[in-house]
């Protein structure tokens, strides 16, 4: 693939991913009494996100001692994993909706920040890390590492805020 196409692919990919998530959050409304087991993912959301930090930082402390095998398996593993966090994640809007954070207090003034910057850097890193694989994959490694020192610190605060934005509108 060209490096062409694969910016074309990219773009395509990360656009779609946007709108579809954007509708889902802004114009649709999930059905009452949606499946039993919808309940299941927005837990199981948070440990995809959880384990997606935990491949990051295993794979970035991999590279830094010169593992290049384990830091590949574990990057890949990353996206493999992110792509089932945003299929279930997907899933869960498209059946059950958005659910309201029922938080009061100063409570709110944390949750609503970390949630708009979870969600405008969440859209952000989807053209960044799937252009930082292809460039590991396609053996462009240079122009990896250059992207690759944006990507991971962006990528590691989106699975970890996540996981926070789970625990707040569901445990507060």
């Amino acid at each position: 693939m060209t490096d062409r196409a694969a910016r074309w692919l990219i773009g395509a990919i990360s656009l779609a991913v946007i709108v579809v998530v954007a509708y889902l959050l802004l114009v649709h409304r999930g059905e009452a009494g949606a499946l039993p087991g919808v309940a299941a993912l927005p837990p199981l959301n948070a440990c995809l996100n959880a384990t997606s930090a935990a491949l990051l930082t295993a794979g970035y402390v991999f590279i830094r001692g010169r593992r290049v095998g384990a830091h590949r398996a574990c990057m890949v593993s990353a996206l493999v994993v992110s792509t089932l966090f945003l299929v279930s994640y997907v899933t869960y809007h498209a059946l059950a909706g958005s659910r309201p954070f029922g938080g009061q207090g100063w409570v709110r003034l944390v949750y609503f920040p970390l949630l708009v910057s979870h969600i405008v850097l969440a859209a952000v890193i989807v053209p960044l890390a799937l252009t930082t694989a292809y460039r590991a994959l396609s053996g462009n490694f240079a122009r990896h590492v250059r992207i690759a020192r944006w990507t991971l610190p962006l990528w590691l605060y989106v699975s970890v805020t996540g996981v926070l934005v789970y625990w707040m509108l569901y445990h507060l």
